[in-house]
Formats: C-alpha cells, sequence, structure tokens
C-alpha cells in the first residue's frame, strides 16, 4: 500500500498558480507555489509533505558523510539553560537574536540558535582523558534566531534546521587535522547534492575562533559578495578579503581652494556639480569609539567594510555610525561636509586613499568643500589602513592576479574555536603526563533548509525549479493522458508505475482527471527531473513521451529504451 503515497491525488500536494504578495525572491516564491512550505507566521514555515522530501535528501547525504569522517551523531535539548550562556559570557552578548525564555519556577532558558555551550557541557562531563581524543559530535537539530526582519522564505528565516558539528582536540594540531577533514567532508557532501559551489575565508562573526570558511553556493541572488582570483586559488567573502597600498601618487598640479557647494551632501551629488568622478574625491565618516568619535576616510566610490573597521582600536564594536549631533560637535558642521582637515579626533585613512592626488573633500563647515587637496602639502602624509571592501579588478594577496567578484548564498561554514569555550567553561582532559588542559575546539555547520532554497535560487527558469537529481524529490513524474476515458492508457500506466517502482525509481503518479497541460506545468513547477506521458497515441506506436526537465523539448522513446534510460 505504500506506493499510493506516490499518487497525486493522495499524496496531499496542492500548488498555486499566483506568486505570493509577501514572496521577494525565486526560492520563496517557487517553494511556495510547488507546494514545499507553507506560511505559519513570520519566519515560521511548515514543510509539507514534497518539501520535506527534499529535505530529507539533504539531511540523508549530510549524515552519510558525516558519518563517513568519523563524527558521532547526537541530539541535544533545542531549549537551553541560562546559566550555561552566562557562563560562556554570550548571554548578554549574543543579543535579541536570542529568544530568551522563562518556565513556572523563573528559570531562565533560550531556544538555542546554535549549542556551543550545550556541546562544550557534554565534554566536560564526558570526556576525561586524552586518549578519548579526538572526537567529534554533530546533530541535526531546529534552531531558532529572532531575525529583527525575517525574509526570503527560508534563506533568512527565525525557525530553521542545521547540522552542526564539533570537535574536540587537545592541541591545535589536532584541530587542524580535524578541520581538514570537516573541509574534505564539507566539500564531498556540496559535490554530492549537486550544487555549484566555492569556499572563502570569512569572518568568525558571533561564533568566534582564530579561522574560519563559508561554503557558498553560487547565484545571482546570493547576499554574499564573493571575491576570487582563478589565476591564484584565492576566494575569500569580501568581508574578509585585504586591500593593499598601490600605485603611486601624481604630484599636485592644483591649488587647494574652499568653494561653496550649497546643499551639496552626497557624493553622487558633488560629482555631478563638480563634473567629476568619485575617485577624485574623498568622503569621510564619523563612527562612534570606545573613549571618543573616530572618523573614517575613503575613496568616494569604496564602500565602508565594518567588520574591517571594527577591528581598529578605539573604534566601537559592533561599528555604530556617529549621531548627527555627534558630527556637528566633533567637525563643526552638519553630516555631508565633514573632511579630514583639522579634526582633533583620530583619524584613519584607507589605504587606497594615498595613491590619490588633487583630489575634493569636505571642508568641516556649512555647504562648503575643498578642491585641489594634496597629502604632504595641505594634509600631513599619514599611514593607512585596510577599512574598505575590495572590488574587481584589486590585486590578489598574493599579487599575481586581479579579483572578480561574484554573489553567493552561505550555506555552511567551520570554524576553528579553539579553547576559548574551553576555557570560559572548564572543559579540560588530562594529558599524558597527568596534567589538565583545556581542550581545542572546532565548529562545523550546514544550513540544512537553507541549502533547499540556494539549489532554487541556483537551477530554476520560467516554469518554475530544476532540482539537481540528488535533491529532486521524485525522480519520474507519470503523467496519463485521459486515463480516465481510456482503459488501455490506464492499465498501460498502471502496470508502467509498478515497473518504475520495481526499478527503485521514486515516481510521482499524476491520477488526476485534469488536462495535460496543468499536469505539465505542474510537473515543470515542481522540477522533476523525468516526465514520462502515457497517451493513446504512443500505445499504438508502443512508444512513450520522455521528457528530461532540462530539455526544450520532448522526444518519443520505445517503452524499453525509455526504460533503459531511467535505470542508467
Amino acid at each position: 500500500m505504500a506506493k499510493y503515497t506516490m499518487r497525486f491525488t493522495q499524496f496531499g500536494l496542492t500548488t498555486l498558480k499566483e506568486v505570493p504578495a509577501d514572496a521577494e525572491i525565486v526560492s520563496h516564491k517557487l517553494m511556495l507555489r510547488a507546494g514545499l512550505i507553507r506560511r505559519l507566521a513570520s519566519g515560521l514555515f511548515t514543510w509539507m509533505p514534497i518539501g520535506l522530501r527534499v529535505l530529507r535528501k539533504v539531511e540523508a547525504i549530510v549524515r552519510e558523510e558525516m558519518d563517513r569522517a568519523g563524527a558521532l551523531e547526537l541530539l541535544m535539548p533545542a531549549v537551553q539553560p541560562a546559566e550555561l550562556w552566562q557562563e560562556s559570557g554570550r548571554w548578554d552578548k549574543y543579543g535579541p537574536l536570542l529568544l530568551r525564555m522563562s518556565d513556572r519556577h523563573d528559570r531562565d532558558f533560550c531556544f538555542g540558535p546554535t549549542h556551543e555551550e550545550v556541546i562544550t557541557d557534554v565534554a566536560r562531563r564526558e570526556l576525561r582523558s586524552y586518549k578519548q581524543l579526538p572526537v567529534n559530535f554533530y546533530q541535526i537539530q531546529t534552531k531558532f534566531r529572532d531575525e529583527i526582519r525575517p525574509r526570503f522564505g527560508v534563506m533568512r528565516s527565525r525557525e530553521f534546521i542545521m547540522k552542526d558539528a564539533y570537535s574536540f582536540d587537545l592541541d591545535q594540531a589536532g584541530l587542524d587535522e580535524s578541520y581538514a577533514r570537516m573541509h574534505a567532508a564539507y566539500t564531498a557532501i556540496f559535490e554530492r547534492l549537486g550544487l555549484t559551489f566555492r569556499v572563502v575565508d570569512a569572518d568568525s562573526g558571533e561564533i568566534g575562533g582564530s579561522r574560519s570558511q563559508e561554503f557558498h553556493v553560487l547565484a545571482d541572488s546570493g547576499e554574499d559578495a564573493i571575491a576570487y582570483s582563478d589565476e591564484d586559488g584565492f576566494a575569500s567573502n569580501i568581508e574578509t578579503a585585504a586591500t593593499f597600498p598601490e600605485g603611486t601618487r601624481a604630484a599636485a598640479s592644483e591649488d587647494i581652494k574652499k568653494l561653496a557647494t550649497p546643499g551639496i551632501k552626497t557624493i553622487q551629488a558633488l560629482c555631478e556639480f563638480l563634473k567629476i568622478d568619485p575617485q577624485q574625491t574623498l568622503k569621510t565618516l564619523v563612527v562612534e569609539g570606545t573613549d571618543c568619535p573616530i572618523a573614517l576616510v575613503l575613496r568616494g566610490d569604496h564602500e565602508l567594510n565594518a567588520v574591517k573597521a571594527q577591528k581598529i582600536p578605539g573604534v566601537a564594536s559592533p561599528l555604530t555610525m556617529a549621531a548627527p549631533e555627534t558630527i556637528v560637535r566633533v567637525t563643526g558642521c552638519s553630516p555631508g561636509f565633514a573632511g579630514p582637515m583639522g579634526l582633533d579626533i583620530p583619524v584613519f585613512f584607507d589605504h587606497a586613499t594615498l595613491s590619490m592626488s588633487d583630489f575634493v573633500c569636505g571642508a568641516n563647515a556649512a555647504d562648503m568643500h575643498y578642491t585641489g587637496v594634496n597629502f604632504g602639502r595641505d594634509i600631513e602624509l599619514p599611514d593607512s589602513v585596510d577599512i574598505r571592501n575590495v572590488v574587481a579588478g584589486d590585486p590578489t594577496p598574493g599579487g599575481n592576479s586581479t579579483l572578480s567578484i561574484t554573489r553567493g548564498i552561505e550555506v555552511g561554514h567551520i570554524f576553528q574555536l579553539g579553547d576559548s569555550y574551553s576555557t570560559a567553561m572548564g572543559a579540560t582532559v588530562q594529558t599524558p603526563d597527568g596534567k589538565n588542559q583545556v581542550m581545542a575546539m572546532g565548529c562545523y555547520g550546514i544550513g540544512i533548509t537553507r541549502i533547499v532554497g540556494a539549489a532554487i535560487e541556483q537551477s530554476h527558469d520560467d516554469a518554475g525549479i530544476i532540482w539537481p537529481d540528488a535533491l529532486a524529490p521524485f525522480d519520474v513524474v507519470l503523467v496519463p493522458i485521459n486515463m480516465h476515458r481510456s482503459e488501455a492508457v490506464a492499465s498501460a500506466s498502471e502496470a508502467l508505475y509498478d515497473e518504475l517502482q520495481a526499478m527503485g525509481l521514486a515516481v510521482l503518479f499524476d491520477d488526476r482527471n485534469a488536462r495535460p497541460g496543468v499536469k505539465f506545468a505542474d510537473a515543470e513547477l515542481i522540477g522533476i527531473p523525468h516526465r514520462l506521458v502515457v497517451s493513446e497515441r504512443g500505445l499504438e506506436a508502443g512508444e512513450l513521451e520522455y521528457r528530461h526537465r532540462r530539455d526544450d523539448e520532448s522526444r518519443n522513446l520505445k517503452r524499453e529504451e525509455a526504460l533503459n534510460l531511467l535505470k542508467e
């Protein structure tokens, strides 16, 4: 009887013709239209039967490769006591992303967004000797992060399913080996999933640690920009891609002048007013500091990199732009006219500014800018820092090539945590010489639910989803034409359905009494790789109509030919 769950009329599948109003990106639209998910509340989704089939396929591949890499599966509670987070120092640090709650005894808990604290508690209770190391525990578990603005369907939801793993080693050398093992396992996972991806150096963010890398599924709609060079074998999130001092500075050819620029507060407006390019301008941004405000100076066409900037000594973290009244107090003018000259606060210049000459900058006076400004004459030549995002054409760290920029969706992240959590929480083991030593930890996450959305973002067309074979909810959709009016079609379709299942294929039998066009449209929307059509005309010729989801046209094949194709 199990096979009947794969009949369209009994599978509980409802597709939508119209795009839901709240869906912003392709994956969100198609997942709702194809019946993979249904919205419960903001950032909360029910995975419907067909969507769950895809989700379980992702989980199965992840689980197989984690087991192959020697990791041990466990399952930790989703709800975690506040004491553990207070012990690690993250109860207050994690901020509003942490969903906090109290039980009937007024004890504080949170719904886990991640499980470093819990696994460290497990390790300090269970691991006593270096002989038990190395060990790697993993789970596939529901997480919750209270996003301020959940959006993009499962790509940025509040509740999601994640695979998180945690390695424990005696020292850094052991951690390096565990980290390399997980890097290889992740590479195998995304190759098996059939996704085009890149591994990039990244910032560790809220998790912390000394080294981290992200696995990105490449897609034009990706939120993250990736800087890469195939020639140099380099790839990095633009948050961490470094820039360097470059080029020589031309000699001054203009005198400095103070120019009235009434109401000109943006780089774009300034360039239009003076008929110059943004590369000829400086912009001065005032940010909050730990002791006093700090000025950050960039070339007009470059973007400030918050991750880099907040690592500058004295800059507040997280990076916070100064309030308008603060800017007036330290520059003497309203925002839009600030410049680096004459400021009585720390000023940091980006590397790229040092190759500029005869540039334009704010004059620290209302409606005024300077033109023809030069280092060494008008501004003392400063040291420079890296505080901007890289752009296409910047040199690679090796200097042998230039960077290109593409976009990606982060679906995996691996960290070397070191001993930060094990030290804070007293997770030690006894060494061969009888001493206690804190363990070196690694953390390795994969967004299970996010992978489904990312796969759709990477591969779709106007008709719907185009799944990689490894993720498709069904291998074949069987579409009989007018089976409710033709005994021959009904009988042949039932026999073919049984035979396909006996071959080990997952088949969706579209037994609906619906027009062929409706069935074809739903098959393309859902994205099932192979489609077989049974019709009276085809039966008379001993043929089945076959079409792969990626093909432009269908073709008629002899029955055995079609079955052999599917076997392959």
